[in-house]
Parts: C-alpha cells; sequence; structure tokens
C-alpha cells in the first residue's frame, strides 16, 4: 500500500481521518470533522470542508469546495455532513454543499464527474455513474439516479427526481421530473426520445430498448392520459423491470413529469 503523501505547504487539521495512501498538494485546507479514503488525491487549493466524507480514490481538483455549509436561509448551523462516494471527480471550482436539518446529509455517489463549476446544494442525492457538465447548477433536495447526464449549463430547480440512465441537453432549464430512460432537450425542455445511445453503451439489449421506446410511445404519443395510457401499457406491454420502474416513477411524481413534443 503507497504511503500517505500530505505536503507540508498544505494545512491539515490534526483531528482530520486521512486513510492510507493520500496525497494532499500544497496550499489544499482539510478542516476538521473530515474523512478522507484511502488513494485520494486533493490538488492545490482544494478545500475539505468540516462535515465532508470521501470514499476511496477520489480526486477533488483545484479550487473545489467539498462540505461548504447551505446556501440556505433556514439553515441555523446544525451539524450535517456531504457524502462522496469511490473513485468519483470533483473537477475545478465545483462545489458540493453539506445537509440541512431536512435530511442530514448531502450524497454523491460513486464513479461520478463533477466538472468545473458545477453545483450540488443541500440535501442532494446523487447515484453512481453520475455526470455534471460544466457549469450545471443543482438546487437543493434534488434527487439524481445512476448514470444520468446532465450536460453543461443545466440549471435544475428544487425538489426535482431525475431518473437512471436519462440524457439531457445542455443549457436544459429543469423543473419537472424525468422519467427513465429518457432523451430531454429543446427549449422549454420536451421529451424527445429515449437515450438509445446511452442504453446500448451499458448493455441493454434490443429487446429491452424497443419495450422501453414501446411504454414512452404509449405515454407522448397516442393521445392518451395518463390513467388511459397506463392501462394500455399493463394490457399491451409484457411485465418487465423497465416497466415497473417508469409506471412507478410517474406514479410517485409530485411535481408532474417532463411534457411530450408537440410535434
Amino acid at each position: 500500500m503507497s504511503h500517505t503523501n500530505i505536503s507540508p505547504l498544505a494545512s491539515v487539521h490534526p483531528e482530520a481521518k486521512i486513510a492510507e495512501g493520500v496525497v494532499v498538494h500544497p496550499f489544499a485546507l482539510i478542516e476538521e470533522n473530515t474523512e478522507i479514503g484511502e488513494g485520494c488525491i486533493i490538488e492545490s487549493h482544494a478545500v475539505i470542508k468540516s462535515g465532508a466524507r470521501l470514499g476511496k480514490y477520489c480526486h477533488i481538483h483545484s479550487g473545489a469546495v467539498i462540505a461548504g455549509i447551505p446556501q440556505d436561509l433556514k439553515f441555523a448551523g446544525e451539524e450535517s455532513i456531504a457524502i462522496v462516494g469511490d473513485h468519483t471527480m470533483v473537477r475545478e471550482c465545483a462545489t458540493i454543499n453539506r445537509g440541512t436539518a431536512s435530511r442530514g446529509r448531502t450524497i454523491v455517489g460513486s464513479h461520478c464527474l463533477l466538472m468545473a463549476y458545477s453545483h450540488v446544494a443541500h440535501d442532494c442525492v446523487l447515484g453512481d455513474h453520475v455526470i455534471l457538465g460544466n457549469a450545471t447548477q443543482v438546487a437543493g433536495e434534488v434527487e439524481i439516479d445512476d448514470y444520468a447526464i446532465l450536460s453543461g449549463g443545466s440549471l435544475i430547480h428544487q425538489f426535482v427526481r431525475i431518473s437512471q440512465h436519462v440524457m439531457l441537453q445542455g443549457g436544459s432549464r429543469v423543473n419537472k421530473d424525468i422519467p427513465p430512460y429518457t432523451l430531454i432537450g429543446r427549449d422549454p425542455i420536451v421529451y424527445c426520445g429515449i437515450n438509445i445511445v446511452g442504453l446500448r453503451r451499458r448493455g441493454f439489449t434490443n429487446e429491452q430498448i424497443f419495450r422501453i421506446n414501446d411504454i414512452y410511445r404509449t405515454l407522448y404519443q397516442r393521445g392518451l392520459n395518463n390513467t388511459e395510457a397506463f392501462k394500455a401499457i399493463e394490457e399491451e406491454i409484457p411485465e418487465s423491470y423497465e416497466r415497473q420502474l417508469i409506471l412507478d416513477f410517474i406514479r410517485s411524481s409530485e411535481r408532474g413529469i417532463v411534457r411530450g413534443t408537440m410535434d
């Protein structure tokens, strides 16, 4: 196992818990009540604030701030944390705020990529393999599921839910829930189809892709209301994990889902 390498020019609180193999570059700041997992790299001028919990082999680039206090006027200094999973990369000047009394924690999963100047606000929950493009801004208490890709400059309204395997066009302004496997774009945003390229890259079979496409064709293109569409889907499309995930997500949506194209 490699030895920990902390530059004497870094500022590291003596009570910070730093595992083996961590590299801390000059002028990085690590506060008290922090945990840095094995093999992490903390670059110059990165700030790891109180409440940060980094998993293994994370790479935090220059100017990033992990576990900054929430930008929420209801925040009253309560104890909370920001959790980052294993093998996640946080690029330059990206920020992850810690939680508030609402949930007590902000969570970013494993194998995620938060590009430069992106922001994850208080009490968000991001799954694994999530990508936030440059300058994407995610407001408080948003939930983003596994393998979702939010292209650069996207703005996500508080409390929105974005399901798994979603692809979001750059510059999107999202104020409705985004159901799984979808490709979302235009301004204002609409359903533009399913994320075929992403699904194929992740090993979905043609049968699964055709089934998902049939479900969304029924939802968006047959002129049915949700109740009618759900009934048609359950009667016409064989039961599967994908069908259940889509129906459960839409039924549980409190904000409503993104609309279909009017073309």
